[in-house]
């Protein structure tokens, strides 16, 4: 799972560092954004539930 979420936020950094270096792709630079925000706080509660489970 961990992996899985690092990989997601790695793509969604790589799309956002595209959208913001091409200007006709602006738009990519939103949503490869707001996917890294979703993903990370997504990633965050998945991982602080399943430590909490371990205790």
């Amino acid at each position: 799972m961990k992996t899985l979420i690092i990989v997601l936020l790695v793509a969604w950094l790589l799309l956002s560092v595209i959208g913001a270096l091409i200007e006709g792709l602006l738009w990519l630079l939103g949503i490869g954004v707001l996917l890294l925000v979703i993903t990370g706080v997504w990633g965050w509660f998945k991982l602080r539930r399943r430590s909490a489970d371990r205790v």
